[in-house]
């Protein structure tokens, strides 16, 4: 097994690749000390060639590859890209494109919530994944064919993987369905971290002005900091200790280190005093300065039978399509659209609205039915009294 490890020999890789219709792509990274991912090797395939990347490498000059990443006449396809897509944007400033996510086209095609890479590659290319190297040290050199083989692995049966699943979105008419989903993918705003927006990491209930502000300011500081450091966040301060300090926020040194998880040492040294800088500055926030929550709809009541219903409903739709319901619709949607026929959900837009939202309204208002035909549910039109489509 070898691997890419000087320009040269990259640039020749990349231009093999540069009239292929698609490129499979992975990398693998280290997190566990730092805030960015360490980024410590990349598997590509084409269609009938593949090879991992060294970017440790000394002086390795990763343009050519880039260049292919950001081609947008080439497809590139990944497997649950989320993070692999995170490490190129904070390398670049943007999203390679155009993508093609197998996790999610898996969604669309009705394997199940969220598929393993090891479950299609099982089902779509017939082989089997040996993961034993998932927990392996990415950064020590060198790799181990072993290590190699199984970074490999990661876009060589992906290939069979995507061609598979392309080919079911085809006959099922669903590439636009897919489509949709690729945009979120694609915008640069799912990747970018904002210091000033981290307090809505911790999902606060507490709607209280001043708690929001320290809350905002606190989290702000500490996401510079570990910017800054390229450490993990919890290595500043650990969220229970932000959460802690926007409840009770302590005014002085001495009442800093009495708080849980914080020690002496801390509040006695720079971090100490640039904490409570920051406590401060959320006390003194302007009010028009101060966050805050979204007002939760108030839900009339006496809703339940009707979201019971719209669960039904829904499972019944995804299991005739062959979708993931969570892709569809979660609970709280459902509560929304039981409240309002114009509810702001995904669920009532696009292709989720003729896969469901339009039979779930039509459910609310009585033109459609639920029943049983034997022991099988269906659906029926109540105007035809025929089953509904």
């Amino acid at each position: 097994m070898t691997v890419i490890a000087e320009s040269a020999a990259l640039a020749e890789f990349c231009a093999r690749l540069a009239g292929a219709d698609f490129i499979t792509v992975d990398t693998e990274f280290m997190r566990e000390r730092t805030y960015w991912p360490q980024l410590c090797l990349i598997q590509v395939a084409g269609p009938d060639v593949a090879s991992t990347i060294d970017p440790l490498a000394p002086g390795m000059d990763l343009k050519p590859l880039l260049d292919l990443l950001y081609d947008p006449r080439l497809l590139k396809v990944f497997h649950a890209a989320r993070q692999d897509l995170e490490i190129f944007f904070h390398m670049t400033g943007a999203v390679p494109h155009p993508l093609f996510d197998t996790q999610v086209a898996a969604m669309v095609c009705g394997y199940g919530e969220a598929a393993s890479y090891e479950t299609l590659a099982s089902q779509l290319a017939k082989a089997r994944i040996d993961k034993s190297a998932r927990f392996t040290d990415w950064s020590m050199r060198p790799l181990s064919d072993r290590q190699v083989e199984y970074a490999l692995a990661d876009v060589t049966h992906l290939r069979q993987v995507y061609a598979a699943l392309a080919r079911r979105l085809t006959a099922t008419g669903r590439a636009g369905w897919l489509g949709e989903e690729m945009a979120t993918l694609m915008d640069p705003a799912t990747y970018r971290l904002d210091p000033e927006t981290s307090w809505m990491r911790f999902k606060p209930k507490n709607p209280k002005p001043r708690y929001l502000a320290v809350l905002k300011e606190v989290a702000a500081w500490r996401e510079r900091e570990a910017q800054k450091r390229d450490i993990p966040r919890n290595r500043i301060i650990r969220d229970e200790s932000v959460v802690e300090i926007a409840a009770h926020p302590p005014r002085t040194l001495d009442d800093m280190a009495r708080l849980r998880g914080m020690s002496k040492g801390f509040a006695e040294g720079r971090l100490g005093q640039d904490l409570l800088n920051a406590i401060e500055r959320g006390i003194a926030l302007p009010d028009a300065q101060v966050p805050r929550l979204d007002p939760t709809p108030e839900l009339p009541g006496g809703l339940g039978a009707t979201v019971d219903l719209l669960k039904v409903l829904l499972k019944m739709k995804c299991e005739a399509a062959g979708v993931a319901q969570k892709l569809v619709a979660t609970t709280a949607d459902l509560e929304l659209v039981a409240a309002d026929d114009d509810a702001e959900v995904p669920a009532l837009r696009g292709w989720r609205r003729e896969l469901f939202g339009r039979a779930a309204i039509d459910l609310k208002h009585g033109r459609l039915a639920l029943g049983l035909d034997g022991r099988r549910p269906k659906i029926m039109d109540v105007a035809q009294g025929n089953p509904a489509p």
